[in-house]
């Protein structure tokens, strides 16, 4: 028994795969995650003055949402456009509650006067993907249930949430399931919501096939991105699984044409190492047939998310304004 116990206690600690400074896990079953930064609760954000609460959309999955409302509870004529949120974290980390989600929100609430709402989705490798898109699709369909009257119980949407106004956003990892949800939504007639943009920042996309300055980065990095990503969903066929590259060959099921939104602005950084695949989203886009008006906007000599980490930069605030023109136009 003992000597079960220690080789139980040895597996534990040898390495089965790694993706530094994100995640790696053990053999033995146990997960280490480096960038898993604690939460933040709700309640009401004193520089701001945005009032934040959590709300369960699926016990059975656990499945919940913050939602953000700014000072006052309202706009003081009608109803607050609904922003959908999607957090970022390579599928691995991060939370609707994380601090970078939770202060970002926060101060596009207060300045946008939105009504926002991000939701929450189970993280791999405990739960592989496609579980992160599908309790996206669901969150989103949970905020469909609102409108005229559908069935949603949760009083803020029903008092607050304009839904010919919604807004579908998300960074990194979120704004491929942003892309996602609004290409599912397209073939669903918009879930009778009013989808006004799509807002995809520094998106998270790849391929089988190199582009731009990916056939300079080597065999390896595109070895260790296939790994990785066959790593968070053991069942897909590789990079250019319809979920990594909406434009493969493969996609035809989530056709990226029927993009449920009338505007759809991408947001790429100069510096980020996924900036290509940002602006190769942007010019598939508009090829695709789309009908929709599509913009770029790139922030030069910064990298991935950094208006999370200094909101006060003069890029991310020419970045802010870009946003906001776009959820006011």
């Amino acid at each position: 028994m003992a000597a079960a116990a220690a080789a139980g206690a040895g597996a534990d600690e040898e390495v089965d795969f790694e993706f530094f400074p994100i995640i790696r896990r053990y053999k033995g079953g146990r997960v280490e995650r480096f960038m898993n930064i604690p939460p933040l609760p709700a309640g009401t954000d004193p520089a701001t003055g945005v009032t934040s609460k959590d709300v369960v959309v699926d016990p059975a999955v656990g499945l919940w949402a913050r939602l953000f409302l700014p000072p006052g509870g309202g706009a003081p004529q009608g109803k607050l456009p609904v922003v959908v949120y999607y957090h970022g974290g390579a599928y691995v980390v991060g939370s609707a509650a994380d601090p970078f989600t939770h202060s970002y929100l926060n101060g596009l609430v207060a300045e946008a006067g939105i009504l926002a709402v991000a939701l929450e989705y189970r993280l791999a490798p405990e739960h592989h993907l496609p579980a992160a898109y599908d309790d996206s699709w669901e969150g989103l369909r949970w905020v469909a249930s609102h409108a005229n009257g559908g069935g949603g119980v949760e009083p803020w949407l029903l008092e607050h949430g304009d839904f010919s106004r919604l807004f579908l956003a998300g960074a990194s990892a979120g704004g491929n399931i942003a892309h996602y949800v609004a290409a599912r939504a397209g073939e669903h007639g918009g879930l009778g919501l009013g989808i006004r943009g799509l807002l995809v920042v520094h998106p998270y996309f790849s391929g089988a096939a190199d582009i731009c300055a990916e056939g300079t980065t080597g065999k390896a990095e595109k070895a260790k991105a296939d790994e990785f990503w066959r790593f968070i969903y053991p069942g897909s066929p590789g990079l250019d699984d319809p979920l990594s590259n909406p434009f493969s060959d493969a996609a035809g099921g989530i056709s990226a044409a029927r993009v449920a939104a009338d505007r759809v602005l991408v947001c790429v950084a100069e510096k980020d190492s996924l900036r290509d695949r940002g602006v190769w989203y942007y010019e598939s886009l508009k090829a695709s047939g789309y009908a929709g008006e599509v913009d770029l906007l790139e922030s030069m000599g910064e990298g991935h998310v950094f208006y999370c980490m200094d909101p006060r930069c003069e890029r991310a605030r020419e970045m802010q304004a870009r946003i906001l023109s776009f959820l006011r136009k």
